[in-house]
């Protein structure tokens, strides 16, 4: 019976161990280009949103999941941020803030934009799932919903869209993925044995 627990944890463990997800997003502008990619390591968990993106000048810039992963019109095409709750724009940690608000990324003098972001709302699953809708950088910095300008809710007012890409799932038959696999494997057959060889 208590090999029986051991054998049902354990995969229990190597199911979670491998729900991880994986997206990836080629930002594609006039001048500006990058690519980003989400990881999210279990489900319900939060997501870390990781690259590089050429071409901004030395500030801050909006950055943003859009509704649409349409981008066959341009940027443009991409519709308002991703808001399934309809709630006023605002900053990554404000409780109300669209589930597509991600805040600013900085760009420093040498154009190159360096992200590394973790967020709890997005998501790759379930109905804060970002993958098929579209990333935007723009070319403005985000004032966050905090002022008064009209657009401060909505968009906060961050300019025009710079650069987009539409959110992909990420294969990845990633050999230390799989190597950590193994071993999770291989501890849990280690384990069933040392159970049998007591009993």
């Amino acid at each position: 019976m208590l090999r029986f627990v051991f054998l049902v944890l354990g995969v229990c463990a190597l199911a979670n161990a491998q729900a991880e997800k994986r997206a990836i997003v080629k930002l594609v502008g006039d001048t500006v280009h990058g690519n980003v990619t989400f990881t999210q390591e279990r489900e319900g968990g939060p997501v870390t949103v990781e690259g590089v993106i050429l071409g901004l000048p030395g500030g801050l810039f909006g950055f943003h999941v859009h509704d649409k992963g349409d981008i066959t019109g341009g940027c443009l095409s991409a519709g308002p941020h991703f808001n399934p709750y309809k709630k006023s724009h605002g900053a990554p940690e404000d409780e109300n803030r669209h589930v597509g608000d991600l805040g600013n990324i900085e760009s420093g003098n040498d154009r190159i934009a360096r992200i590394h972001i973790v967020d709890s709302i997005i998501s790759l699953s379930g109905p804060n799932n970002v993958i098929g809708r579209a990333l935007v950088v723009h070319g403005g910095q985000d004032d966050l919903g905090r002022t008064n300008h009209p657009d401060s809710k909505t968009t906060g007012n961050a300019g025009a869209r710079a650069a987009c890409g539409v959110i992909g799932i990420l294969e990845e038959p990633n050999a230390a993925t799989s190597l950590k696999y193994s071993f999770i494997w291989m501890a849990l057959m280690a384990m069933m044995a040392s159970l049998t060889l007591s009993e």
